[in-house]
């Protein structure tokens, strides 16, 4: 695992669910954006924000693990969503699989995903 800082930044205002900077020393992990598809590329969740985060978070567990990485070595996390509201349903995921402090984030909105039932897509980056 490797030892990531989070270096305070003076004069801009406090992060809502992430980090304004990480830092660390290590092999770069990229993720490529997961999506609420399961194993056998069914989707999961249509139409439930939360049921799709629950699997895209599921998803990248699996992908980080097979870099020898956990959620606790992401550095930036970039979220691709069709609708703002549903960040609420989220982040309540997100916080059960990072506890404690957040990666540096990007959330966007977007008109659409690569399947008109996908409601959010989520990639990483982490170092190990």
């Amino acid at each position: 695992m490797s030892e990531l800082e989070y270096p305070p930044v003076d004069g801009v205002a406090p992060g809502n669910g992430y980090t304004h900077v990480v830092t660390g020393r290590g092999q770069w992990v990229a993720v490529s954006g997961q999506v609420a598809l399961d194993v056998a590329g069914q989707l999961v969740g249509i139409g439930d924000p939360g049921a799709q985060a629950e699997q895209v978070f599921a998803n990248l567990e699996r992908c980080l693990a097979a870099a020898g990485a956990t959620f606790a070595d992401v550095v930036k996390m970039t979220f691709f969503v069709t609708d703002v509201a549903y960040m609420p349903a989220i982040r309540e995921v997100r916080d059960r699989y990072i506890p404690g402090t957040k990666p540096a984030a990007s959330a966007v909105q977007v008109a659409a995903l690569v399947n008109p039932e996908l409601l959010l897509e989520i990639e990483a980056f982490a170092i190990v």
